[in-house]
């Protein structure tokens, strides 16, 4: 009978040692989870804008004659300065119709002197009572027709040196030469659609991109107006095509009054120097605009989740997680948030891992970060 009582105090003590364990495993465990305390920061972020890079000044070359290139004197590609010459057009019929004109004009000063001298003659006559009224006023007639004559000549004689002028196709600048697609022998005139080349002055460049209405809002609200804008806005960068940045900065100098009503954008002109002459007209790129923001609250993006296009954070309250819904910043630099509403300095929050967690899970904080100011 002893036997059966230890047997059966024997049964209830491992019954109640595996009751205990079953509770021990049944109790929740304060996982460990990295967390952050809110706090004001400043970041300075960056913004990119497609972009299109373009001479100071890009000249289409016409010929203003017509006749046949004898000589192309430059290059594509080549550095040239104002007024060197870039083609030379058949100068034979040119030179003969300046001589002709010439002639003519030489003629006509003859003409009008001796017009001149008949109708002084005239004159002297007419006061000595030798000639009637009719007499004078033909040699006075003569003497104007004379004049005109002499008139028209002289303006053909300009016209023939300024067509002979035209045969030497001189830069209007300096710059560099595009591409030439007529060659020696080539018949040219002006009513021609293709330039013969153009000249781009590149020692500066203009590159031309465009900011959404709401932008461009912003910045007149941020700076007070647009012109205060383009005073104070910073240096701002280009990233090539290659994606590399170019060694220099430029600065933006105009923003279009006009909202492009097809795509809701306002164009703006930046200038950047072009010493080296790297950027050529033509090229596309995207220009990098920073923007410093300060006293503002900033968060790592990990810290976050989305749920149907809302933000949220994971607050640590008593303990607890609890979901709160935050407003961000459409500017971001791909790694962190600016908040602009849903948590307040102090706050703690989950820092990373967001999105594997859910409410009301108790949390054991632990390496309690935040971004530096």
């Amino acid at each position: 009978m002893r036997i059966k009582e230890n047997y059966y105090l024997v049964l209830i003590g491992f019954v109640l040692m595996i009751s205990s364990c079953k509770n021990e495993t049944s109790q929740p465990i304060n996982k460990e989870y990295a967390t952050l305390v809110v706090k004001d920061s400043s970041k300075t972020l960056s913004t990119s804008y497609s972009a299109t890079i373009r001479g100071k000044q890009d000249v289409s070359i016409y010929a203003e004659i017509s006749g046949k290139i004898t000589d192309i004197k430059v290059s594509e590609g080549q550095r040239v300065k104002k007024g060197q010459i870039l083609f030379v057009i058949d100068q034979v019929p040119y030179n003969a119709a300046l001589g002709v004109a010439e002639a003519n004009y030489a003629a006509a000063k003859v003409g009008v002197a001796s017009a001149r001298l008949d109708y002084d003659n005239t004159k002297e006559l007419y006061d000595n009572q030798v000639v009637s009224d009719y007499e004078l006023q033909t040699a006075l007639n003569q003497l104007h027709t004379a004049e005109a004559t002499l008139a028209q000549m002289e303006a053909s004689r300009v016209n023939a040196a300024n067509n002979l002028s035209y045969t030497e196709i001189k830069s209007p600048s300096d710059g560099v030469i595009g591409t030439i697609p007529y060659r020696q022998g080539t018949l040219v005139s002006s009513t021609m659609s293709e330039p013969l080349t153009t000249v781009s002055d590149n020692s500066e460049m203009y590159v031309y991109f465009s900011i959404n209405e709401n932008n461009l809002l912003n910045m007149a609200r941020e700076y007070g107006t647009l012109e205060k804008a383009l005073e104070q806005m910073p240096d701002i960068q280009l990233k090539l095509s290659d994606g590399t940045l170019y060694n220099q900065t430029g600065r933006v100098v105009s923003i279009s009054g006009v909202i492009n009503e097809n795509t809701g954008t306002a164009s703006l002109r930046a200038v950047f120097p072009n010493p080296d002459r790297l950027l050529h007209s033509g090229a596309n790129g995207s220009v990098v605009i920073p923007e410093t923001y300060t006293d503002i609250i900033l968060i790592p993006q990990e810290a976050t989740f989305e749920l149907q296009d809302k933000v949220f954070v994971y607050k640590i309250i008593d303990g607890k997680t609890k979901s709160t819904q935050i407003t961000v910043s459409s500017t971001n630099d791909g790694k962190e948030y600016i908040v602009l509403d849903g948590l307040n300095v102090g706050d703690e929050i989950i820092a990373s891992g967001a999105g594997l967690l859910k409410d009301g899970v108790q949390v054991k904080s632990v390496n309690t970060t935040s971004p530096e100011k």
